[in-house]
Parts: structure tokens; sequence; C-alpha cells
């Protein structure tokens, strides 16, 4: 019995060397790409299942379309506590395996862990207490809260996994396992495409056969992904009797992970407001702001994909001292997601129409979110820089600056934008602003960025000199 526990220790401090080689001696290039591509993927497969509930819900209606632009500001909600754990715990943990303590590691994983598991019981619970009131507060109007209402009941029902898996999902990234994470991120995603066309193609569910596709999707996928822990294959470990104890550890997981909830709430705040002055033009237009949002994130999810392959890069080798390598990977993930995301997006253009026309048929959703789907494809290519400044940050700890960058384009510069235009321009300034926010949030995130860029260049410099 000795002899195994001493193997199986062994192992894992082989395990261990290997994984800090890995992400401290490989090239930047070649592992930022090999950590990216599977996020990559991941994020593509959700996109995908996301837009596959568009597509499916469209085929009842205009109204069941503008549920699922609804129901989307409550998953928003859902994924704002879980993101907050979760990059939280993977950016303090990647940290502190790149300082070779896998111990603290495990504790700051299992203690984000639980308290996403708890907090998404507890929107459960409210959620489904104030169902009717949390409808309307997030943007339908009577003739869609009886589509939103039948889809988000499956969803709240799905919260605790739906929130404890981002917790998983990204504590798999920060420890370099992204391969781990697309197999069970993807997987559920490939279940709820076919739930989707099962349930609601073939028996008819309606809006009912997306929100259970959608909950078992999700539930499949959380098991997948703590398998992968309880099996042996991370450096960190999640259990219950990791958890800390201390009232502070928790508080630098929510501290570290605070601009992800910044960042995710104000897309849920945004989402409510865009319903609400949408909602102002009747259902079409708010089902063709929900395609456009679907698209959009879409053709974002490349860049995204890249940039969460930067953080764990980021977080390690911070935590490692390698300043010249965070510096270069920095760089090149602006570089890729910029080539990327500015092809998909000058190719979007010349197709609006079409693209819409997928999901909904209708002239006058067509008509609307044509322009809108134009004004969004410009603003993205002003996003690389703005996300990946706002990455950097958060995954070597510079809270207060990263907080700031997560307030700019849901929150200080949309909301505002939004309220404005709308008042002045109707219809159009609800289309075009998210389009002119991403571009303000660029200016605004580049002289931030090339000041730490240069802060890192003399930090490295001063640890070549000893």
């Amino acid at each position: 019995m000795e002899g195994q526990k001493e193997t199986e220790r062994q192992e894992r401090l082989d395990q261990q060397k290997r994984q800090y080689e890995m992400m401290t001696e490989t090239p930047i290039p070649r592992l930022v790409i090999r950590l990216g591509i599977p996020t990559t993927i991941s994020m593509l497969l959700t996109s995908v299942y996301n837009m596959a509930d568009t597509f499916f819900v469209g085929e009842y209606g205009t109204s069941a379309s503008g549920a699922v632009g609804v129901v989307f500001g409550l998953m928003a909600i859902i994924q704002a506590f879980g993101f907050m754990y979760g990059q939280g715990a993977g950016s303090v943990s990647s940290r502190a395996l790149g300082e070779k303590n896998p111990a603290k590691a495990s504790k700051y994983s299992s203690t984000g862990f639980f308290a996403a598991l708890l907090t998404g019981a507890l929107i459960t619970g409210l959620g489904l207490l104030f169902l009717d009131p949390l409808m309307r507060l997030l943007g339908s109007t009577e003739t869609i809260l009886p589509y939103a209402r039948e889809y988000a009941f499956y969803i709240l029902l799905a919260a605790p996994f739906m929130c404890s898996s981002c917790v998983l999902n990204n504590v798999l990234r920060f420890e370099g396992q992204a391969v781990f994470a697309m197999v069970g991120l993807g997987s559920g995603g490939l279940l709820n495409i076919f739930g989707d066309w099962l349930l609601m193609s073939k028996l008819d569910m309606g809006v009912t056969g997306a929100g259970i596709s959608t909950a078992v999707s999700q539930t499949v996928s959380f098991l997948i992904l703590l398998s992968m822990f309880l099996r042996g294959k991370t450096s960190g470990k999640i259990a219950l009797k990791n958890v800390s104890r201390k009232l502070e550890d928790l508080l630098l997981v929510c501290k570290t992970g605070f601009p992800s909830l910044v960042r995710q709430g104000l897309t849920s705040i945004s989402t409510m407001m865009l319903n609400d002055r949408a909602g102002l033009y009747g259902d079409a237009a708010v089902a063709a702001m929900s395609i456009v949002n679907r698209i959009c994130f879409f053709t974002f999810a490349t860049s995204l994909g890249i940039g969460q392959g930067f953080q764990p890069v980021c977080a390690f080798n911070y935590g490692a001292k390698k300043y010249g390598r965070v510096r270069k990977a920095f760089l090149f993930t602006f570089l890729v997601g910029e080539v990327f995301l500015g092809a998909v997006a000058l190719g979007g253009l010349w197709f609006t129409e079409p693209l819409v026309r997928i999901f909904r048929d209708d002239p006058l959703v067509v008509e609307i979110g044509s322009l809108a789907l134009t004004a969004q494809f410009i603003g993205q290519m002003f996003q690389p820089f703005a996300v990946c400044t706002n990455m950097l940050f958060q995954s070597v700890g510079k809270v207060g600056i990263a907080t700031v960058m997560s307030l700019l384009r849901s929150g200080l510069f949309f909301l505002p934008t939004l309220i404005i235009l709308s008042e002045l321009y109707g219809l159009t300034g609800v289309q075009v602003s998210q389009g002119i926010a991403d571009v303000l949030t660029m200016f605004v995130a580049l002289p931030f960025a090339l000041q730490f860029l240069r802060q890192m260049r003399r930090m490295e410099e001063n640890a070549a000199a000893g």
C-alpha cells in the first residue's frame, strides 16, 4: 500500500513538472495556439448550439424568437457569477502552479467550485419564485412572456451546473488542459444541437424542447468536466476537504474574478436595456437584435477562443516571473485575433441580409437585423485589442484596471450610447449603438496596455540583472 501511494505521488510530481516545463519553455506562438485551438472549438460549438436554439425556436414565430433574446439575459446572469468564480479561481491557481505550489492551487479551485455550485442553487430558487417579474425585467413583452417563461424554467433548473461548469472549464484552461475543457463543453454543445433537432423538429415540443435540451446538455457537460478532476487528470484537485475555511481566500477568488462578473453582469443589463428599447418597435425588433447578437457572438468566438488560450500562458508565466513571455503572448494573441476577426467581419459585411434570414425569414426582422449586423461587424474589427488588454490585466491580478476595462464595452460606453442615440434617432440608434461602443472601448484600452507592456519590459530587465 505504501509503495503504491509513493508511486502515485511520484507520478503526480512528474506530471506537474512536465506541465511547468510546457507552460514556461514552449515557444509562445506554438503554446498559445496549442491552448487556444481547443478553446476556440469549444467557443464555436457553444455558439453553434446557441444559434441552433435561435434557428429552431424561430420556426415557432417572431415572439418565440424574441424569447431567446430575453432568456439570453438570464443565462448571462448565471454565467456572470460562474465566470467570476471560474476566472478568479483559475487565475490564482495558475499563478500558484507557476510558483510550484499545487496544494495552494487545489485550495482555490475547490473554493471557487463549491461557491459557484451554491450560488447557482440560489439563482434557481429565486428565479423560479419570481419567474414572471424576472422575465419582464429582462425585457419581455406581453406577447413574448409565455415563451420566455417556458424556456427560462428549464434554464433555471440547470443553473447550479451551468455556474459551476464555468469554474471547471476555467480551471482546466488556466492549468493548460484546454483539450479536457474542450471535450466537456464540446460534448454538451453537440448534445444540445441533437436535442434541439429531436425535441423541436421531430417531437414538436416547441420552446419547452429548447429549454429541456439546453438543461440536459449543460448537466452532461458539467459531469464530464468534473470527471477530469475526479480521475486525477489535473495538477490541482477539487474536493470538499480542500475548500478554504478562510474568508480572505474566497474574497481573493471573487476579487480576481470580479472583472468577469462586471463584464458578464453588464452583458445581462445591456441585454435588458437593448430588449427594452427594441421592444418599443415591436417583437420584430427584439427578435432581430437577438439574432444579430447570436451571429456576432459566433464570429467573435474565434478571437475569444485564442484569447482564452493566452490567459493561462499569461498567468502561469507571470507567476513564474517570466515577463518577456507574457509580453510576447499578448502581442501574438492580439495580432492573431485581429487577422481572424477582421477577415470574418469584412467578409460578413457582404452577407448581412442572408445571415439574418437564415434564422427568421420575416422581411421586417431582416431589414432591422441587417443594419444592426453591419454596425456590429464594423465594431468587431476594434474588439481584439480591448479584449486582450482586459484578459492581460485580469490574468496577472491587476483587478482595478481589469474592472475598468470590463465596465467600458457593455456599460460606460454602450448604455449611454444606446439611450442617447435611441432618443435622437429612434430604432437606428438602437441598431448602431453596440458597434460605436466597441470602437470607443479600443481607444481607451490602448494607453493602459502600452504603459503596462513598458512596465513589464523593465521588470524583465530587472529580473535579468538579478
